[in-house]
């Protein structure tokens, strides 16, 4: 049986595991004030540069798969600096690229490198950290996860005032070469790698946990659930400046005061969960992004819409998914006892999957309010079939199983 770790052996600074975890994330939020000014630089169209934030969910949910279980047969610490450099070549790539598919395989690049510190930062908190400390600092992982995308959208409307659409991407190319050199001097191998690489096995859980209905409910519920908001998140640099009429620095305080609702979400869920069953939370949060969504699209649709009601809509939206977040994850973690580290990595493929497929759906039409609202809306129903379907079947499966077991007490 393995030790638990020390608090303090090898493990990495916490501020060091911060910015690890944050790459992934940081350039995709980051990019989405500067998709304007890189449509017209590049002459396309909104929905050549919102493919770029599409790719770029595509890289993250992939690597999704990958870097974990190649991690505990490798070492964290190799796959740890190999992703970092490709973010870094990804970065500058994006920054040197003439045209749009060339800027679209840079971010496919650049996704599959920032992935490893968003899968491979938090398996180092648990390598080195015993069971009460590592909550503490997943938990701050976890808020700088929330704060980082929020204060992104600002950092990109400051550079792409400063230096256009390429400023963004010589912001993220310093930051991954920054980071690299960091993680080589201060991170130490945290894993105990077995050397062996086993797919057959990988396969057969992820094989397991597609055949249960159960946790594909919870996994495409939860997935549209908590992703939905990337349709929004690509379009709104379009809805605040062209059909709004407000200037660019808009984009990132609007995105900026949105993404707070997903805080104030995962803070209710933490009060409320003490009192509450998870699969009500679960419900209601997404009802909330139901509603939201809504009334978002009457008021396209009769012309009412305004920057504070797109604000205040999608904050409210954005809280509902900070609720629906931590509970589905939860849910689906208990699916199947066996396989919960496959499971985590199934769900955060789905979860990506479906925010890439969100994306580029809200790309399609002349509209990106019209189309933001309507993916939004039917996003959020779908999830919220998925997950009423989910709870349900979990309900009759432990009332089958609990009278198997009277059964057999007889």
């Amino acid at each position: 049986m393995r030790a638990s770790p020390s608090p303090s052996a090898g493990a990495p600074p916490l501020w060091l595991l911060v910015l690890i975890t944050l790459s992934g994330t940081l350039a995709m939020h980051m990019f989405v004030p500067a998709l304007p000014d890189a449509a017209r630089a590049l002459g396309v169209g909104p929905a050549a540069v919102q493919a770029t934030i599409s790719i770029y969910i595509v890289g993250l949910a992939l690597g999704q798969l990958v870097y974990g279980p190649l991690s505990d047969a490798l070492g964290r610490r190799p796959l740890l600096l190999g992703g970092l450099a490709l973010y870094a070549a990804g970065s500058i790539a994006a920054m040197l690229a003439p045209t749009a598919p060339a800027l679209i395989a840079a971010r496919f690049i650049q996704a599959l490198g920032g992935c490893a510190g968003l899968a491979l930062g938090r398996a180092m908190v648990r390598d080195t950290n015993g069971p009460v400390e590592a909550v503490r600092t997943l938990a701050l992982l976890n808020l700088m996860m929330m704060v980082g995308p929020g204060m992104a959208p600002l950092a990109g409307s400051g550079l792409v005032a400063l230096g256009g659409w390429r400023a963004v991407f010589v912001a993220l190319a310093l930051a991954g070469v920054a980071t690299l050199l960091l993680s080589w001097r201060k991170v130490p191998e945290t894993g105990t790698p077995t050397g062996r690489v086993s797919p057959g096995r990988l396969a057969r859980a992820y094989a397991a946990l597609l055949r249960s209905p159960t946790f594909l409910a919870y996994a495409v519920g939860g997935g549209c659930a908590t992703t939905a908001v990337y349709a929004f998140i690509a379009a709104a640099p379009f809805i605040i400046t062209e059909q709004l009429g407000h200037p660019l620095r808009d984009v990132g305080i609007a995105l900026g005061v949105v993404m707070v609702g997903m805080a104030i979400g995962n803070a209710l869920t933490r009060r409320l969960a003490l009192s509450m069953r998870l699969g009500r939370l679960l419900v209601w949060g997404n009802a909330v992004s139901v509603a939201c969504a809504l009334v978002f699209l009457a008021l396209e649709l009769l012309g009412y819409l305004t920057l504070e009601a797109t604000v205040g809509l999608m904050l409210l939206f954005v809280l509902g998914a900070g609720m629906a977040s931590p509970a589905a994850l939860s849910k689906v973690l208990t699916v199947d006892a066996r396989h919960v580290g496959a499971a985590a990595g199934l769900y955060g493929f789905a979860q990506m999957a479906l925010g890439a497929l969100f994306t580029l759906l809200v790309g399609w039409g002349s509209n990106p309010a019209l189309a933001s609202s309507c993916v939004l809306l039917g996003a959020a129903l779908v999830g919220q079939g998925c997950l009423q379907f989910a709870l349900r079947r979990e309900k009759r499966v432990r009332g089958e199983r609990a009278r198997g077991e009277r059964v057999r007490g007889e």
